[in-house]
């Protein structure tokens, strides 16, 4: 009797700090950052507070130009035909592109702008390019109005590309800026937490797109991270709120390259069973949207990337050293499939 009590109030505490770490990350009271400066926000009004993200007014935006774009050629598919340079007698299948350009946009307005609606959007792009590409083979087509045609075409795949893949990752980008917040239950106190984050030269050790850290006085540093293709990126920060075992919140300094604020809070698990450490980011990207979804492309996601930085911290504070498999053998001789 006295086992099971035990093991029903181990599970009771573990379910208490898994609670805890789920209602740290879903905190918005305690948003960055530079407010507690200069009473400005890095990004005003860039918090989740309701509104919808830049992504998702993408997606409602594509949603009602195809359904406007679908009325048209199901109703007037031979003057729409002749607006863009392409071959008479085509307007069944000018039809049946309006019906498919119809049901793509009812599906991102009544699936709340999913990532699945508008990626299908994004396949039938691929078959109106197709169909332009025939078109402007063909001597009876304009290939003057079919060339611009497709150029406009084109643009919208590429919009309809990168608003599918934000909401695929579920980047939320608000006032040209994207916010990230991260927790995980580390089984350490939160002394040693605090000391070892406050020493920011220690942070490049497990924030892999940081390469080095120079520390400028007790309140500035200079900061070195990876960029694009073999590149790096240089910018001061500053800490702008330092509770000691508690809370550092930091930010970039005005005129840097990098727009970029941040904050870690450490609080006490349920049951002393270690430390809940929050993360919460915002930066803004060059180009806002655009510019996040071509790093995204390169294999810079924002809200992975903190993830996996702040496991590799857990993996240090627990364990003392961070795992990886990188350069190590697949732990035998030589593969034994065919491939």
């Amino acid at each position: 009797m006295a086992r099971r009590s035990l093991k029903r109030t181990a599970r009771r505490t573990a379910h208490g700090a898994r609670d805890k770490a789920q209602a740290a990350v879903s905190r918005k009271g305690g948003r960055i950052m530079a407010s507690h400066a200069n009473g400005e926000a890095l990004c005003p009004g860039s918090s989740r507070n309701g509104s919808l993200s830049q992504e998702k007014m993408w997606a409602y935006g594509l949603g009602l130009f195809g359904i406007g774009l679908g009325l048209a050629e199901l109703m007037v598919p031979r003057r729409l035909a002749r607006m863009i340079g392409a071959p008479p007698r085509h307007d069944g299948l000018i039809r049946a592109m309006g019906l498919r350009e119809i049901a793509s946009g009812v599906g991102i307005l009544t699936q709340g702008s999913s990532a699945t609606a508008v990626w299908s959007r994004v396949a039938g792009d691929a078959m109106d390019l197709a169909c332009l590409g025939a078109a402007f083979m063909s001597n009876r087509s304009h290939r003057g109005r079919v060339a611009l045609a497709t150029a406009a075409v084109s643009g919208a795949t590429l919009l309809d590309m990168i608003t599918a893949q934000q909401l695929s990752r579920g980047i939320e980008t608000r006032n040209g800026c994207i916010s990230l917040t991260v927790a995980l239950v580390i089984d350490r106190p939160q002394q040693g937490l605090y000391r070892h984050w406050r020493e920011l030269t220690n942070l490049p050790t497990f924030m892999k797109h940081l390469v080095r850290i120079e520390i400028q006085d007790d309140r500035r540093s200079h900061w070195v991270a990876k960029g694009p293709a073999g590149s790096t990126v240089e910018w001061d920060a500053e800490i702008i709120e330092d509770r000691p075992n508690e809370y550092i919140a930091w930010r970039s300094i005005e005129g840097s390259q990098v727009d970029h604020a941040g904050s870690v809070r450490f609080e006490p698990a349920s049951g002393g069973r270690g430390t809940i450490v929050t993360v919460e980011m915002e930066y803004r990207p060059p180009l806002g949207t655009v510019g996040a979804a071509v790093a995204a492309w390169f294999g810079e996601d924002p809200n992975q990337t903190v993830k996996m930085d702040l496991r590799r911290f857990k993996q240090m504070m627990e364990t003392g050293e961070v795992i990886t498999t990188e350069g190590q053998p697949a732990g035998r001789a030589e593969s034994t499939s065919r491939k």
